[in-house]
């Protein structure tokens, strides 16, 4: 059995393997649809107790469905509203452990017990973010924000 420490250097190095796979994955492609697709298709690999991971993606001042893997999601998100609008509207990472007791969540799939969702900027500027839902409540953690993170940076220099 893992010690908290041990759990979370595991973690850790899951996730930077993770970034190093995504890099190599996207690398010489310039298409920003399908290296977003093949992100989310990896990141549904990689995790356990997940039900939705995708992208919403800025376009006309609002949050549109991107490249994802799930269940048909919600198409438009307006900034401020829900986690992804939230997170869109302050440009920090999300960590909701319960998505009932946020005020506004916008369910999509009604199993969705927690979230977390990333902003995705590039030269300062809101792509969209990456979201990701969980059936189980209190799901993720500082270290996925901090691995989900590195991820995103990885990500941007391909889209």
């Amino acid at each position: 059995m893992f010690s908290q420490s041990t759990y979370s250097e595991d973690l850790s190095a899951s996730y930077t393997m993770l970034s190093k796979q995504l890099d190599a994955l996207l690398e010489g492609e310039t298409n920003a649809t399908a290296n977003l697709s093949n992100a989310s298709a990896l990141l549904n690999q990689f995790f356990d107790q997940i039900n939705w991971v995708g992208f919403y993606l800025m376009e006309d001042g609002e949050l549109v469905l991107g490249p994802f893997q799930g269940l048909p999601a919600c198409v438009r998100i307006p900034i401020g509203k829900g986690v992804c609008g939230t997170a869109a509207n302050t440009k920090e990472t999300v960590i909701v452990p319960d998505v009932h007791a946020f005020p506004g969540h916008i369910a999509c799939d009604a199993a969705s017990q927690s979230e977390i969702v990333v902003p995705i900027e590039k030269n300062g500027e809101l792509l969209g973010v990456l979201d990701i839902d969980s059936p189980i409540k209190n799901r993720f953690s500082e270290q996925d924000k901090k691995g989900l993170e590195q991820f995103v940076q990885i990500l941007v220099k391909h889209i």
